[in-house]
């Protein structure tokens, strides 16, 4: 016995497989003709023959010998970029390059020879914000994030009077900076001012906006110290201010100043405005400097290999008044420093430091619409949250 059953097609069945044809399409070929000039920028090296870096940039041979005479060319210095012009067969048609005091100076070529013109670079003015953590230093810190050591410089120019960014750094301190950078046809030349910074260093935020010639807390107090907290940028202290063991008379005398390890010819910086009272040799003191400042302020500093200024003469705060050396009683090159206060000496680690005057009353306003856009910038970054690099 069987049973026979048909099942009737459903109609959403899909239709069956068509059949895919594929055809091959003639594509019409096209040349790309190569370029009739282009343009190549290279940036000068320690240690490139001006032939060798004439090449580089593309430049035929034949051309080479004639531009390498060229007087501009012949002074070019490590570091800096050269565009050139040059066509598809090697011709220059014209090269230029940046030079100190914003001159843009181009080389064009005039009949056998090449001519060079000058003219001011049309530089523009882009403002930057940036943000980073110390982990080993303010250098490392700053360059982790592409800041510019130009800026680096003035941030620890404008805390110098309440952090030595030697002894006080901590792992985790972090700091903001609002900068300016100078660009030449898109590509960055130079920074400029530093606009405002914060820093935040074992709890303590300060902050610091820029306004005329100087820096100022938010609320208009001067930053600026009348005297910088060391005379070196960067170095570490080797012997501290008090009773010590003499290291050349032996026995325990009273050091009234610092030392500061630092290499033969670093640079020496005046703290604070004044006048050069004694430049010259003393005694154990060997080359040194005594500058005369407001009120009963003086300043010493000792063993120089160099003195930069003259007995009468002016400084700024921060003006190179001689370098590091090993001169007089120095059993290593250092600076011995000495803050004196009506003639008494000070520990200058210690001591506190004068500041300098407020913002004028009559220019609290012009102050206040300068300083709030740059404050709110540092806002903006602070309620960020700060990449740790590590």
């Amino acid at each position: 016995m069987a049973a026979f059953a048909t099942i009737a097609p459903r109609e959403d069945a899909p239709p069956p497989p068509r059949a895919l044809i594929v055809e091959p399409l003639a594509l019409q070929a096209h040349e790309v003709p190569p370029p009739l000039q282009y343009v190549r920028e290279e940036q000068f090296q320690r240690g490139d023959t001006l032939a060798g870096f004439l090449s580089r940039l593309g430049i035929d041979e034949t051309a080479i010998g004639r531009l390498a005479r060229a007087p501009a060319l012949r002074a070019l210095r490590p570091g800096v970029a050269v565009r050139a012009d040059v066509l598809a067969d090697g011709t220059p048609k014209s090269l230029s390059f940046l030079t100190g005091r914003d001159t843009l100076v181009r080389i064009v070529p005039e009949g056998e020879r090449f001519r060079a013109l000058e003219e001011q670079a049309p530089l523009e003015t882009r403002v930057l914000m940036k943000a980073s953590v110390i982990r080993s230093s303010l250098f490392a810190a700053t360059d982790a994030v592409g800041i510019p050591d130009g800026i680096a410089m003035q941030l620890a120019d404008v805390f110098g009077g309440d952090i030595d960014f030697y002894r006080d750094l901590r792992k985790g301190d972090r700091f903001t900076v609002v900068y300016e950078i100078y660009d030449l046809g898109g590509r960055p030349v130079r920074a400029g001012r530093l606009l405002a910074a914060e820093f935040v260093s074992q709890g303590r935020h300060l902050r610091a906006v820029h306004f005329g010639s100087s820096y100022y807390a938010p609320d208009g107090r001067n930053l600026r110290k009348a005297f910088l907290r060391a005379p070196l940028e960067f170095s570490r202290v080797s012997s501290g201010f008090g009773m010590r063991r003499h290291p050349i008379h032996s026995g325990w005398r009273a050091h009234k100043g610092i030392d500061y390890a630092a290499p033969i010819g670093a640079r020496v910086r005046a703290v604070g405005d004044g006048v050069v009272d004694y430049a010259g040799i003393k005694s154990g003191y060997g080359n040194v400097v005594i500058l005369r400042h407001n009120g009963q302020y003086s300043t010493l500093y000792a063993h120089l290999s160099r003195i930069a200024v003259r007995r009468g003469a002016r400084v700024a705060q921060n003006d190179t008044i001689g370098l590091v050396g090993q001169t007089g009683w120095a059993t290593g090159p250092h600076l011995h420093y000495e803050f004196r206060i009506a003639g008494q000496a000070r520990n200058p680690l210690a001591v506190a430091l004068p500041s300098g005057l407020p913002v004028p009353a009559q220019s609290l306003a012009a102050f206040r619409a300068q300083a709030e856009p740059l404050v709110a910038r540092l806002d903006l970054l602070a309620n960020a949250n700060v990449a740790l690099l590590d």
